[in-house]
């Protein structure tokens, strides 16, 4: 939608490109970042800037959705609520809303429906976990992005630990979605009034009208107040799930966290109702125009696989099959609490093991040659079937999150909280593991591993300051010996951009000592000293691998200890003596990638001020003549970059992918998935893969990018994350994914998991 006459040019030092929509309390314009990042600015309605009450609400707007920005809501760029006329600016959601979608093409059904129902389930325990309740959950605030299901507008939501704002003689909501004590008593509204909207929102999306329609505003409050829900032509397995949702009373409705459980047990195919028509017995929602494009593909909203079916003894076998009949249904509303109870304690008997359902690999016919997964010949373990295993580390309050490495038949796998590991890749079991004590540092995992030995991480214990606070630790391969340890740096962070203080070279280990001063090398199985060779005067430095060779990347005390590292050097280490080359200067930021075609591969970063916005430049630098050659970006790429057989990926938070040439620095292709916060790439089986803390993967073609298949999240964990390190190990036809809660699990990449 163009401006208007008298829109404004500029928001806040943004400019202006389109009117994205209007409402009661503002207008909605489409704008772009000095970087070129589009973002969505609300701008209050002038006649609300000079009411005390309504600025007191536009700022709790602001603070509220500050604190939710994540995977499932709209991340607050910019705002200014004391401005003359106040304004916020957010992520920029390509979608429909959940309103728009209904009346254009009316109920949702099966597959859609379901992941629609996950995706906002998480979406809400994301928004309770951080303290806030959203209080007008409702279709138009709900956009239908190719990533997924967005809630915006918390124009009303509060935090839970202050008290409700009182607006005199208002009703604040919308009443079909609006919970009873909403409508009764605003200052005790919590999280499960939140749940009841949910509810609502589930039978229109399933239906195309709310649960307690009527004639007039008022009606549908007293039928939300005092009456049953309508859910005849709600599909059954849905129905038995939405009617503990729609208890008159906060306390009779299950947490989002609960409620997740239950949704993730819905089969496929929930069924329909049969009511097709645009816009079919809707609701009289006030629909928003909030981000809004034309002819948006279908949402990719993530949901989760279902688990077994259990046995007949099973105390769940009634839950699970909840969709069976109506009288299932109907126990279920009664018993949800007993069931989620032993939901638990199942899980907890069984060790947290649940099967993957395996099916074939989809997305066949991908035209590109050798890109099939299936093509793969690997022989699997023998044994070997699809696993999934915690392995539980040193400390409980820390949310660590393994990686692995393979080394023959061997999986080794460590980080955080689990200094090494050694898992049997048939079926995920432990044949040894070694606990570090200590809190780690943020990205710190596994070393690596040689024929003999395996080489991770200790951290101390915060009651035994005595013990050198980070250590560099070789155990036994065969049966977790310890066989030595040494006080290590921990700058490389700092200075790189990556947590690397050590790096496994041959047969040897290269660490940085305690004093952050030199690097030290020896026989990884006896610890012996081979070589050391001190840093140049006033740097500090880290290892940076490069096939054959390594480099030493290095900055200045002063840029260090600022957490400002513009200029750094590169000088190559000769691995057999320690002997440095000349040094070759890089225009920085910038974060070594991997080698192409004997080269070393950085890419640059893109600041604003002191923030890391993306990346938009790489140099190669050539290890014998030592020359830079730099390759501009078309633009700035943000995200999580990663690399794999010569090329250079950056993974969006939001889910795009997009392959970078090292060579001419142009994009070679890009693709939208459904894996947010991913980190990758990791290249095997003839695909790439990329996955999130949730324990979603999808297999790409190297080739076009074309997605090979999906897998839905298999564990709750963070989406936002950005940097962080490829969690796919892949060994032959088994994919070995790493997520959040020291997480394992393992498939045939022949048979993923189904997505549903």
């Amino acid at each position: 939608m163009s401006l208007r006459v008298g829109d404004p040019a500029e928001i806040g030092g943004y400019p202006l490109e389109a009117r994205l929509g209007s409402g009661g309390m503002g207008t909605v314009f489409l704008a772009r970042t000095s970087s070129g990042r589009p973002v969505a600015i609300k701008l209050i309605h002038q006649q609300f800037a000079s009411d005390e009450e309504f600025r007191i609400r536009f700022r709790q707007e602001v603070a509220a959705a500050r604190r939710v920005s994540g995977a499932f809501t709209a991340a607050v760029v910019d705002a200014a609520p004391e401005a003359e006329q106040p304004w916020m600016a957010t992520t920029y959601i390509e979608g429909q809303t959940l309103a728009q979608r209904i009346a254009a093409e009316g109920p949702l059904g099966g597959a859609e429906l379901r992941r629609l129902a996950i995706g906002l389930a998480e979406a809400l325990r994301d928004i309770h976990r951080v303290g806030v309740v959203h209080r007008d959950l409702k279709p138009s605030n709900v956009v239908l992005s190719p990533e997924g299901p967005r809630v915006i507008d918390f124009g009303i939501s509060r935090a839970a630990d202050q008290q409700t704002l009182t607006m005199t003689g208002r009703v604040i909501g919308t009443p079909p979605f609006m919970s009873p004590e909403q409508l009764q008593a605003p200052r005790g509204v919590g999280p499960r009034s939140d749940v009841f909207s949910l509810g609502t929102l589930l039978v229109y999306a399933a239906t195309g009208h709310g649960p307690f329609d009527a004639d007039s505003p008022y009606l549908t409050a007293y039928q939300v107040v005092h009456e049953e829900p309508s859910l005849g032509v709600v599909p059954e397995a849905l129905r038995a799930v939405v009617e503990p949702c729609l208890e008159k009373e906060p306390e009779g409705r299950p947490t989002a966290d609960e409620l997740l459980v239950l949704l993730r047990d819905l089969p496929d195919d929930l069924g329909g109702t049969g009511v097709h028509e645009s816009g079919a017995g809707r609701t009289r929602d006030m629909i928003t125009q909030h981000h809004v494009t034309q002819d948006t593909p279908p949402p990719a909203a993530p949901s989760s696989s279902a688990p077994p079916p259990a046995a007949p003894s099973d105390p769940l076998a009634g839950a699970a099959a909840g969709s069976a009949d109506t009288s299932a249904g109907r126990r279920l509303r009664s018993r949800w609490r007993p069931v989620l109870a032993a939901a638990v304690a199942v899980a907890a008997i069984g060790g947290g093991v649940a099967a993957l359902k395996a099916g074939n690999a989809g997305g066949g016919g991908d035209g590109d040659k050798g890109a099939g997964v299936a093509a793969s010949a690997a022989p699997l373990p023998d044994g070997f079937g699809p696993w999934r295993r915690t392995v539980l580390g040193g400390r409980e309050d820390i949310p660590d999150e393994l990686r692995c490495v393979t080394h023959g038949d061997a999986l080794f796998c460590g980080g955080g909280g689990v200094v090494a590991a050694r898992i049997k890749p048939e079926d995920g079991s432990r044949v040894w593991t070694a606990k570090s004590p200590g809190v780690p540092v943020q990205g710190t995992h596994l070393i690596g591993a040689t024929d003999d030995t395996v080489l991770g991480y200790r951290f101390a214990a915060e009651d035994a300051p005595q013990d050198p606070p980070s250590e560099v630790v070789a155990f036994d391969a065969d049966d977790g010996r310890e066989l030595w340890s040494v006080p290590s740096g921990a700058q490389s962070m700092a200075v790189t951009g990556r947590s690397r203080d050590a790096m496994v070279a041959g047969s040897a280990v290269v660490t940085v000592d305690a004093s952050n001063s030199r690097f030290e090398a020896r026989d990884a199985h006896s610890g012996e000293v081979a070589w050391t060779t001190s840093f140049p005067e006033g740097t500090q430095c880290a290892p940076v691998p490069a096939g054959p060779r390594f480099f030493a990347m290095c900055a200045t005390d002063t840029e260090v200890d600022a957490s400002e590292v513009r200029n750094p050097t590169l000088r190559p280490v000769d691995r057999t003596s320690g002997t440095w080359g000349s040094p070759i200067a890089v225009d920085g930021p910038a974060v070594p990638m991997g080698v192409r075609d004997g080269s070393l591969v950085l890419l640059q970063e893109h600041l604003e001020g002191a923030a890391l916005t993306g990346y938009d430049g790489m140099a190669r630098i050539d290890p014998v003549s030592g020359k830079v050659t730099y390759s501009r970006l078309d633009r700035t790429y943000a995200g999580t970059p990663g690399m794999a057989d010569g090329v250079v990926y950056v993974a969006g938070q939001a889910g795009l992918v997009t392959a970078l040439d090292p060579t001419t620095g142009r994009e070679k292709w890009t693709r939208q998935t459904g894996v947010e916060g991913a980190s990758g790439p990791v290249a095997g089986s003839g695909a790439l893969y990329f996955s999130s803390a949730t324990g979603r993967v999808v297999a790409l073609s190297p080739n076009s990018g074309k997605p090979l298949w999906t897998t839905d999240p298999q564990v709750d964990g963070l989406t936002g994350e950005q940097g962080a390190s490829p969690r796919v190990t892949v060994a032959g036809r088994v994919v070995v994914v790493a997520a959040a809660g020291n997480t394992l699990f393992a498939f045939d990449t022949q048979k993923p998991p189904k997505s549903g």
